[in-house]
């Protein structure tokens, strides 16, 4: 079962969070629908900035822990190795989920027009 580690923030960048997850697109709904009980909308960690995927549960906990211990500029420069830009790549994984969910749905139903 695939793992990931992940940076969120908020749209000012001003705090940076390491998490680690099986699911990562329900993992940022969690975060966008989260109340705003201890953040003010300015603060919500809503943007996903960086992640990795990880083969196993061990790997994934043994990058999270180094990720997590990094300071604050380290963890900056890690996010601008792959996303300079600081772009939200949740939009991206809603793409890809959404074309996976379509492709499944149109081989079950070609699956099922043939078996009629």
């Amino acid at each position: 079962m695939k793992k990931f580690v992940y940076v969120v923030t908020d749209r000012n960048r001003t705090s940076l969070h390491v998490g680690m997850s099986s699911d990562l697109i329900k993992t940022l709904d969690f975060y966008k629908q989260m109340p705003c009980l201890l953040f003010d909308s300015g603060q919500q960690l809503t943007r996903l900035v960086y992640f990795e995927e990880l083969k196993t549960e061990a790997q994934a906990l043994s990058r999270f822990k180094l990720i997590s211990r990094f300071t604050r500029t380290q963890k900056e420069r890690l996010v601008r190795s792959c996303n300079p830009d600081w772009i939200d790549l949740t939009i991206g994984l809603d793409f890809e989920h959404i074309t996976t969910n379509k492709k499944m749905v149109n081989q079950v139903n070609l699956s099922f027009s043939i078996l009629s």
